[in-house]
Order: structure tokens, then sequence, then C-alpha cells
């Protein structure tokens, strides 16, 4: 059973003239939940890997936000974090790896090691606020190469913060209004695959990617017509995408789409499908997303018991 599936997951890239050949294969059973547990936890949130290979999934846990995982899948701890990490990434600066999170049930955005240790909290009260409406409802940050922190209100009102290295606010862009005309921005990523680096904006409500400059400027749409972007992850020239409603795409530098791995055949948008009804390879509700070291993509779900997938790069 296992050879036919991983036999019929096994995604070959996309026809294209300037696309180069890329192939995935699924990888069952990967992650080994926490002891005494049958599954991961609570999800709505990220997953990411850190320069060791190890991987950070973020979970609706109380005083264990996220959950650290070696290489080969095997749980090793969990950090003292906030329940509501919905967005994070892992990033060097000055020298050292950070985790960096937008915490979404407490209206902040919060710099710690990989211990979870809390080096940096950037508040509410640090938010112009002209822009945050009924209240913010941070969903992701990311960090440029200058050390300034981007931040998008994502459940709010689409406004993208921008805030110093020591977490002072600087600017602001985006929103509901023109020239961007965001709707539910759900994730943003600083994409340093160009010079200069530019900002990836997942705009959930309509559907679609697009890139700003990192003043906020618009470049061009991305893609559109997709199940509903939820996440990024880069590795070299290529960008992974969780597709909330059922897919996980890989597009190259060019915005061209060059495979779909784990396809729902309809699409999917809900936190309750049970373990039970789960197909191995097959995608629910794709949340959080990151290509590790070897370019091998990791996905976790928004999904109420917790889930991770796994597909390898074929060599």
């Amino acid at each position: 059973m296992n050879h036919r599936i991983l036999s019929l997951l096994s995604v070959m890239a996309l026809a294209g003239s300037a696309a180069a050949e890329v192939a995935y294969e699924f990888v069952p059973n990967f992650i080994t939940p926490p002891p005494g547990k049958e599954t991961i936890g609570n999800g709505h949130g990220e997953i990411a890997v850190d320069s060791a290979g190890n991987i950070y999934v973020s979970v609706q846990e109380a005083d264990a936000g996220i959950q650290v995982y070696g290489k080969d899948g095997k749980f090793i701890k969990a950090l003292s974090l906030p329940p509501s990490l919905h967005g994070f990434v892992i990033r060097k600066d000055n020298g050292g790896e950070f985790i960096f999170a937008a915490v979404l049930g407490e209206q902040k955005v919060i710099k710690c090691d990989l211990e979870g240790k809390v080096l940096m909290t950037i508040p509410t009260s640090e938010f112009p606020a002209d822009k945050i409406g009924k209240g913010l409802k941070l969903t992701n940050c990311d960090v440029a190469p200058n050390g300034d922190i981007y931040v998008v209100d994502g459940y709010g009102q689409s406004h993208i913060f921008v805030f110093s290295r020591e977490g002072k606010f600087k600017a602001v862009f985006g929103g509901p209004g023109e020239p961007l005309k965001l709707a539910n921005a759900h994730k943003i990523f600083i994409d340093r695959r160009f010079e200069p680096s530019r900002v990836m904006i997942c705009d959930r409500g309509h559907k679609r990617m697009l890139h700003t400059h990192l003043d906020g400027t618009f470049i061009s749409e991305i893609a559109t017509e997709m199940r509903n972007p939820s996440s990024a992850s880069f590795h070299g020239d290529l960008m992974c995408v969780a597709e909330i409603a059922g897919n996980v795409s890989v597009w190259d530098k060019d915005n061209k789409r060059i495979a779909d791995l784990g396809t729902s055949p309809k699409p999917t948008n809900t936190p309750g499908i049970e373990p039970k009804d789960w197909q191995q390879g097959v995608v629910t509700s794709p949340h959080g997303i990151t290509f590790d070291n070897d370019g091998n993509i990791l996905e976790t779900e928004w999904n109420k018991w917790g889930r991770v997938l796994k597909w390898n790069v074929k060599k």
C-alpha cells in the first residue's frame, strides 16, 4: 500500500518551457507526536526550520506554543511560548538565530531565542492608533536584510507595519484601500531571492500573491485564482506555498507554477477533519509551510488535532 501511495504521490514538475524539472516524494507518518499524545495538538500556526535542521511547529497549547522536532521527525521539546503564535519565522540577526512571532491572541510581536526566552516585545502601543481599527489581529512577521521587522494585521485591516530592529515604528503600507487593495493578507514574507529584497504578500481574500518593494510600492501579481494562499517559504530560486483550500504548490523565480503536491480533489478549508479521515499525502487545510535546509517541504495544517506532512525532493 505504501509503495503504491508513494508512486502515486511522487509529483513531477508541471511542464513549462523555462521550468527546471523537479520532483517530490511524500513521506508517510513523518512526525512522531510528543509522549502521551496521538497527534501534535490543535494547529493554527506555522512551521520553520533552524540552521541545525530542527523543526519548529506552533500549536495552541498553553505554555507550550512551539514544539521542536529533530530532522527525523521525533519530538525533542516544547518551548514555553504563547498558544496563539499564528505566524513566525526563524531568522539570523546580529550573529544569532531567533524566532520572530506574531502573537495573534495578544496583539503583539515577540523576538525570542531558540530556547523560547523572550528578548523583545513589540506591544500594541507601538502601532499607530489610527491603523488599529477595532483591534490588531496580527498574523505574521518577517525580517528584512537591514533588520527591519515587517508585521501584517492579516485578520484585521491587512495593514503592513515596519519596525526597526529595536522594535520602534517606522512606516505602514497596504490595507484595504488603494493601491494594493488587500483583503485578509494572511501572511507576508521577505523574498530574498531578489536584489533588492521584496515583500511577498499572501492576499488570501483575493486568492492571489503579489510582490511589493520594501517601501510597499507595488511591483506585480505573482499568481491569481489560487486556492487561498496562506503561507510561503523560499529555497534557492524556489518558493513553496500553502494554499488553505487544499493544495501545496511550488513556484520558480519567474512566477511559474512547477509542481502541485497533496492536492485535495475538492477545495477544503476546515479545521474539523478528524485523523480517521486523513488520507496519506492528501492535504486538508494547509496553513503553514517551510523548506528544510535540503529543499524538502514540510507543511502544517489548520486542524484541531494537528497535522504535519512532508515531501522529500528527489535528487
